[in-house]
């Protein structure tokens, strides 16, 4: 079974979902960015990443605007499942942008990045990050492994929508970045089924083939 859900922003209550509580042993659970449990390193903090380790099934995040980006680049980099991921603890794992995985039998592409209301860098200055938004060379490598894939893609996992699927979720034309462009480019050339992402704290299906999600959780297989 997999599983797939919004921000988390560090709340462990989200675990506690009637879909989550049915995975078993290796199933998956994905979060569309703010994952938010990578945060200021501290021992709590730790003992929860590997409590959420432990667990049976493997819970697996693109990162979103809310994560401490120096934190999750120190994490060990491995291969799973066809792509690349950061090893947090035990069988919770860090899906690298443009990275496509194989999971249970279906095609995932995932590409993690935000981006942060300008009135909120300025006021939260010590924890913004620049890595929120993508390297030309991370964009670069997204597209070359979709050239390989064009026509095996299942599902697609980001924080961000597409610049033109944003018009239908309140947001504000000038946090537009060359990301959702990027996104666009994708939701025009790609095959895919669904596209699933975070950021807007609201459960929204954008037909046909967007679903926006956050408290909500979406069994997909």
């Amino acid at each position: 079974m997999i599983c797939v859900t919004g921000d988390i922003h560090g709340d462990l209550s989200r675990f506690k979902h009637k879909n989550i509580k049915k995975l078993k042993k290796n199933d998956i659970l994905i979060v569309c960015g703010d994952f938010g449990f990578l945060w200021d390193n501290t021992l709590k903090e730790n003992r929860i990443l590997k409590k959420i380790g432990r667990k049976k099934f493997y819970t697996l995040f693109v990162e979103g605007c809310h994560e401490n980006y120096d934190l999750l680049s120190n994490y060990h980099e491995d291969d799973f499942c066809g792509g690349k991921v950061n090893v947090i603890s035990g069988k919770l794992l860090h899906l690298k942008r443009g990275g496509i995985y194989e999971l249970q039998g279906k095609t995932f592409f995932a590409f993690g990045g935000g981006q942060t209301k300008e009135i909120e860098i300025r006021r939260n200055s010590n924890t913004w990050y620049e890595a929120e938004l993508p390297e030309p060379e991370e964009i670069k490598s997204a597209v070359q492994n979709l050239k390989e894939h064009k026509s095996e893609i299942d599902y697609i996992i980001t924080h961000e929508p597409p610049a033109s699927v944003k018009e239908f979720l309140d947001f504000e034309p000038r946090q537009i970045s060359y990301m959702h462009t990027f996104f666009d480019a994708i939701k025009n050339d790609v095959e895919y089924k669904t596209w699933f992402f975070g950021k807007c704290h609201k459960n929204k299906v954008i037909p046909p083939k967007f679903r926006c999600l956050f408290d909500d959780v979406e069994i997909i297989a």
